[in-house]
């Protein structure tokens, strides 16, 4: 399995796969190999292991074991690229504790 990212929003998978697909996008772009998918909001701490970063789309003041990146910029576009970038770092990090 490739390297996870997982998206998840307070009320379902909209705006969560909005993100999760213009995300994917970009990665693709970049030659990045993960895979960006959108969860549940009440499955994200099942998915927390072997995830690289999570990109949340709800203010949450939780404490997460992975990176948390802020989804809102991905939807709005204003702070997007400081977002993509932790993103990137998060997905480097990952590949180097773990391939």
């Amino acid at each position: 399995m490739g390297i996870r990212v997982i998206v998840a929003c307070g009320s379902g998978v909209a705006t969560s796969q909005t993100v999760a697909s213009k995300v994917n996008r970009m990665l693709k772009e970049k030659k990045v190999d993960a895979l960006v998918e959108a969860v549940d909001l009440k499955s994200v701490d099942r998915y927390m292991d072997g995830s690289a970063a999570y990109i949340t789309i709800v203010k949450n003041a939780k404490e997460y074991p992975i990176p948390v990146i802020n989804g809102i910029a991905f939807l709005t576009g204003m702070g997007k690229d400081q977002e993509f970038d932790k993103l990137l770092k998060a997905i480097e990090d990952y590949k180097k504790k773990n391939l």
